[in-house]
């Protein structure tokens, strides 16, 4: 079990380094003067990489996860015999999977020019994982209900 939470751990900070470095690039895509076709096309570039890279780690720390609350039991049953923190966890999974995919698709709209998000609303953004992660450490290593 220690060798799957290690891997866990490992692919779901990796996750997070992509969920952090990609909305930066939104930020500079959103900020490429018009006329500079080159710079926006290796933003483009980047961002499209990083995602599919990142969408490639967080399909190993969502199993590897799985493995350890299915598998292994670990944080299994109801809330009311101390395993809330699991409950709220997963609802944090959740929503980081759903920010991951907002990214795939404020992504699209950026590479398509239909979006009309500015860059300080990009780097606002951008905070949502810290505070997705800084929950769900929180949530696992104190176990505060």
């Amino acid at each position: 079990m220690l060798w799957i939470k290690a891997f866990h751990i490992v692919f779901v900070a990796s996750w997070f380094a992509g969920l952090f470095y990609l909305p930066r690039i939104f930020v500079n895509l959103a900020m490429v003067a018009p006329g500079s076709v080159a710079e926006r096309e290796r933003l483009v570039l980047m961002a499209r990489k990083l995602l599919r890279f990142t969408t490639m780690l967080a399909v190993p720390a969502v199993a590897l996860g799985l493995w350890l609350w299915l598998g292994y039991g670990i944080g299994r049953g109801p809330a009311s015999e101390g395993n809330g923190w699991m409950h709220a966890k997963l609802a944090v999974v959740v929503l980081v999977i759903g920010y991951h995919h907002a990214c795939a698709v404020l992504l699209r709209k950026l590479i398509a020019n239909s979006s009309r998000k500015s860059h300080v609303w990009f780097r606002w953004f951008n905070e949502v994982p810290v505070v997705l992660l800084l929950i769900a450490v929180v949530l696992v290593v104190v176990k505060p209900f």
